[in-house]
């Protein structure tokens, strides 16, 4: 499954671990984030689905577009209703 934006400069995809979903982010065919674990929590654990890690994925590239930078806080991932 594949999650792709607007510009499609930037694309969002999920990729199977061996405990659940991680993604990576690309930009021309180039991988520029790749996140196998949840970010910001204390335990090393994968995303518990593919929509979950797309999510968070998204949220990525929203950033990106927006010149933020693209760390996750425990915050976003509350509002997203990442389970963790």
């Amino acid at each position: 499954m594949t999650a792709c934006t607007q510009k499609k400069a930037l694309h969002a995809e999920s990729i199977k671990t061996a405990s659940g979903w991680g993604y990576t982010i690309s930009h021309k065919d180039k991988v520029i984030i790749k996140q196998t674990i949840i970010p910001v929590i204390s335990d090393a654990k994968s995303f518990n689905s593919e929509d979950d890690a797309l999510k968070v994925a998204g949220l990525v590239i929203k950033k990106l577009y927006q010149n933020r930078s693209p760390s996750v806080t425990k915050n976003d991932l509350i509002l997203l209703k990442i389970k963790m």
